[in-house]
């Protein structure tokens, strides 16, 4: 299964009526995973993933709601379905220091 459309699966539909949208979802989607993955401020995405406020709008947003959740969720769950997930707990109180 191509990672792209497990992607498409576990996003919310848009089911805005009216007029197309000037930045597609999907770019700006990819706007969020390239501030998340880099660590830059919000101002400073790449202008062509969209403008900086409308990417961080669509992150807030999918944050208050749960998406990211569900979406986390959903990946974990296809992910453990095939094999591709080992869930280990590792305890090491080494770090655990009493003042």
């Amino acid at each position: 299964m191509n990672s792209g459309r497990c992607w498409s699966r576990c996003l919310p539909k848009g089911t805005k009526a009216g007029r197309p949208p000037v930045w597609p979802r999907r770019q700006l989607i990819d706007g969020i995973r390239f501030r998340v993955r880099s660590g830059v401020p919000w101002w400073d995405v790449p202008v062509e993933y969209g403008p900086s406020g409308r990417i961080y709008d669509l992150f807030r947003r999918w944050r208050r709601d749960g998406t990211w959740q569900r979406v986390l969720t959903q990946l974990q769950a296809l992910a453990e379905a095939k094999g591709a997930i080992t869930w280990d707990l590792s305890v090491d109180s080494t770090v655990c220091r009493a003042h």
